[in-house]
């Protein structure tokens, strides 16, 4: 029994009141075995949405998340280890392709992974696509898989980082998924319990991002290299553009396969392989593998090409349990929708811009993503060939794919999905992809991290 009712703190927060260490580890257990009931944490979510949290705060939050549970230790490991994180966007796989990635250039990626939160898809989900394939393994499991593959990809365990794993599932469906606090406090929560001695933070903006506009991306970056300062790990952000669907599918059986397509050398989305090439080659920089980002960018390229990158994700799927055979018949392994309808453009020009949030609600709407914590969710269905920012479209060629559970459902999307694209007779100006960011000047010590007006979901 913790020594604070969470009526007390919730109360206390609510009120714009600090909490202390002592506090937020209370909170923590309290979440993490039961004493508080979801319409408490909710309230507990609610509350830090509208009166945010200190630096000092987010610090003792994201470290009582962390202890409230087990710690990996990977003293053994003869590499690096090292991790990435991305706050989330519509058919963003790169965590698919990276961990075996950098696994075969030498790193040790145990990632810690999370489900999907509104209308962005989840790592574990799509990996739950795999039959079989194990996302809580025992710690001796994960222990061997990391030993003989470099990488397991995996989720909170009930024993590791306890409190996030219900917090994360709340947030989901109160409206709570873009409060910045909350963002900072779950993911290294997650990513220093998982043992990581350096973190590359992909922070996504753009219509299909948590974080939609620029400001607020900023803002998340900064207040997350204030809250690890003191907490023994290495971290690099980028921000990256979510102003279309990245990999040009959106959907968990559909994301896994642009992940194999890319390992193995089939056709895949120029923008998905750039970004997967660059997030790893920092990882690589970050644990001394490289010196600097072009010759690790060219180990990188050379594990791709030889197949090691593929191999080892098939290694590390079969040692979680999923099925052997996967590079030679994804087809036979991955869920396919029965109904796939392309959607064609009303009209012709230049796609001036896409509402990414519109399509990645579409994969919601088709079955894929949740609305109920306990949604069981349809991993075949979902949008592939999606048409990105800039591309000339002539009236009726295809501007995206539903995969649906059937026909009714696929008409209803493809309308959605129509809606979702904008034309005008000239080509837009080209935005980066991907933009690396100084460390942040130190924020002042009281200073909140509230959501932006702009951020609230539409």
């Amino acid at each position: 029994m913790t020594a604070w009712p969470a009526d007390a703190l919730i109360r206390a927060k609510r009120e714009g009141q600090s909490l202390d260490a002592a506090q937020w580890r209370d909170l923590a257990i309290g979440i993490a075995q039961g004493e508080w009931n979801d319409g408490q944490v909710g309230a507990f979510a609610m509350a830090v949405a509208w009166r945010g949290l200190e630096i000092a705060e987010c610090r003792d939050f994201t470290l009582a998340l962390r202890d409230s549970g087990r710690r990996l230790v990977w003293d053994d490991l003869p590499g690096p280890v090292l991790d990435k994180h991305s706050t989330g966007g519509v058919g963003d796989c790169v965590s698919l392709a990276l961990a075996p990635l950098v696994a075969s250039c030498g790193g040790y990626v145990p990632m810690i992974s999370g489900r999907g939160l509104g209308h962005t898809g989840g790592t574990l989900d799509k990996l739950e696509s795999l039959r079989g394939y194990d996302v809580n393994p025992t710690f001796e499991r994960l222990r061997r898989v990391m030993s003989e593959t470099g990488c397991a990809i995996v989720g909170q365990s009930p024993d590791l980082v306890p409190a996030d794993l219900r917090l994360y599932a709340i947030r989901d469906v109160t409206a709570t998924v873009d409060v910045p606090d909350l963002m900072v406090a779950s993911i290294l929560s997650k990513k220093l319990a998982g043992g990581a001695q350096a973190l590359v933070l992909d922070v996504k903006t753009g219509s299909g991002a948590q974080t939609r506009s620029e400001t607020a991306a900023l803002a998340l970056a900064q207040r997350m290299q204030a809250v690890v300062a003191d907490c023994d790990i290495a971290l690099t952000v980028a921000l990256s553009d979510m102003g279309e669907v990245l990999g040009g599918v959106a959907g968990n059986a559909l994301e896994v396969r642009a992940a194999l397509d890319l390992l193995t050398g089939r056709p895949s989305c120029p923008r998905l392989r750039e970004l997967t090439l660059a997030l790893s080659a920092e990882l690589l920089c970050l644990g001394d593998i490289d010196s600097d980002r072009p010759a690790a960018t060219l180990r990188l390229r050379r594990a791709l090409d030889s197949g090691a990158a593929a191999e080892r994700f098939a290694r590390m799927v079969a040692g979680l349990g999923g099925p052997t055979g996967l590079l030679e018949c994804p087809d036979r392994h991955l869920p396919r929708a029965p109904v796939v309808r392309p959607v064609s453009a009303a009209s012709a020009g230049f796609i001036q811009s896409v509402d990414v949030r519109v399509l990645g609600k579409c994969v919601v709407d088709l079955g894929g993503g949740r609305r109920t914590p306990n949604t069981v969710l349809d991993r075949a269905v979902g949008l592939s060939g999606v048409r990105g920012r800039g591309e000339r479209v002539d009236r009726g060629e295809t501007l995206a794919v539903v995969h649906a559970r059937d026909a009714s459902q696929a008409d209803a999307i493809a309308a959605h999905v129509r809606s979702a694209f904008c034309f005008g007779d000239h080509a837009p100006l080209q935005v980066p992809l991907l933009r690396w960011l100084p460390a942040p000047a130190p924020l002042p010590a009281a200073q909140a991290c509230c959501n932006i007006p702009d951020e609230t979901p539409a």
